[in-house]
């Protein structure tokens, strides 16, 4: 995790004004470094701008003050090297689940004979094998996760950007897709930005968690998360480490939502 970072926020700050011409500021003086290959996850209050940070990555915000760099570049818009995985399912309910995880690589230009053996490739990997002519309202919220994962990784990104992907998953599902995404992304290289409401998720996956003050939001804390790989989620959260961790960064949290 050297050289040139995957992603850098250098004292950025944005500004909303509103349609009556209220200013708000979301983000203030925020610095932040990815590395490339490396897992950081985002963590703050409601509201605080954790879901903006990655809006200012791929270009669709532009910072009021500072700058964002991809890959040691300014941001100028769609960067094709970039994966989103949203909190709502982003598939298409009219397409199968082979057509829509061969939706992107057709979209970027390879022919259908390779898109589909792709396709059929990454439906194997995450575990829908037996589901490549189902559609989306026929699967569960985790199979749906999984098409998203696909789509997602056959594309090769170099940065992947995850908003809350498995906040409506039960515990049970989402541990399942957090183990999954782990696998998934360890034979990548890529640079992973999650952001969750979830800090045992923070600690569980990530490398770095950044903790975000309330808005307007500034960078309160890194904490450095030195727990071994491969992780098992449903081993490491009993790791004497991850509990300490859980109560500092909960600490710090809890500052900002004003509990007491």
């Amino acid at each position: 995790m050297s050289g040139t970072p995957a992603i850098d926020f250098r004292n950025v700050s944005l500004r909303f004004i509103s349609a009556d011409g209220t200013a708000t500021v979301a983000l203030r003086n925020f610095s932040m470094s990815v590395a490339r290959g490396e897992f950081v996850a985002i963590v703050g209050p409601t509201g605080c701008g954790k879901s903006t940070t990655l809006n200012m990555i791929t270009g669709l915000l532009r910072p009021t003050v500072g700058e964002v760099s991809v890959m040691g570049q300014p941001v100028q818009g769609i960067d094709p090297r970039i994966g989103f995985v949203f909190q709502a399912d982003a598939v298409f309910p009219w397409r199968s689940v082979r057509d829509n995880v061969a939706a992107g690589p057709l979209f970027r230009g390879k022919s259908k004979a390779e898109a589909y053996a792709l396709a059929e490739d990454w439906i194997v990997r995450v575990g829908l094998a037996k589901f490549g002519g189902h559609y989306p309202h026929q699967l569960s919220g985790g199979m749906r996760k999984r098409v998203a994962l696909a789509q997602t990784f056959i594309n090769n990104p170099e940065i992947l950007l995850m908003d809350e992907p498995f906040s409506a998953l039960d515990m049970q599902t989402r541990t399942l897709m957090q183990d999954e995404l782990l696998d998934l992304w360890s034979g990548t290289g890529g640079s992973v930005v999650f952001v969750t409401h979830d800090l045992e998720e923070a600690i569980a996956l990530a490398d770095r968690v950044f903790v975000l003050s309330a808005r307007p939001a500034t960078l309160k804390r890194v904490y450095e998360i030195n727990l071994p790989r491969p992780r098992v989620m449903s081993q490491v959260r009993y790791e004497p480490q991850f509990i300490e961790l859980s109560k500092h960064i909960w600490d710090d949290l809890r500052e900002e939502v004003g509990v007491h």
